[in-house]
């Protein structure tokens, strides 16, 4: 059983790392893309990597983030319901999950050549996963409470 958690838990790491990969690099593909002139080669060549950003590694990115980090939840014994670290890290990655959603329906406007919002909102919104990843690692490796 120890060799399995351990191989779940690099698992989990792994497609963590994806999925904030692409979490942090897409909103900077919007930035670029705001520039682009709808309908120009250019704009249709950040429309091809920002579907397959989103589909061949978000999306699969985050879904064995869920699968190994659930393996690891149901393992008994492994967390301690009663304290409040996983919980807040818990919040953290619905925040997180909603942070992709988003950034999938922005994904759509751009592809429709409608998007309505300005560079600096991409800019902000590119500030957001990495605000809730250091919330996750700090309540998984330093467990305040």
């Amino acid at each position: 059983m120890d060799t399995f958690l351990l191989v779940i838990k690099a698992l989990h790491v792994i497609s963590v790392i994806s999925w904030m990969a692409g979490l942090l690099y897409l909103p900077r593909l919007f930035v670029y893309h705001c520039d682009a002139e709808p309908g120009s080669v250019q704009s249709e060549t950040f429309k091809v990597m920002e579907r397959r950003l989103l589909r061949a590694i978000m999306n699969p990115a985050m879904i064995g983030t869920f699968l190994f980090g659930a393996i690891m939840l149901a393992t008994p014994g492994l967390v301690d319901w009663t304290s409040g670290w996983i919980w807040v890290k818990l919040v953290a990655v619905v925040l997180l999950t909603a942070t992709h959603i988003k950034f999938g329906s922005w994904r759509k406007e751009f592809e429709a050549d409608a998007n309505t919002r300005s560079t600096k909102t991409y800019r902000l919104a590119n500030e957001v996963p990495t605000i809730l990843m250091v919330i996750i690692v700090v309540m998984v490796i330093v467990r305040p409470f």
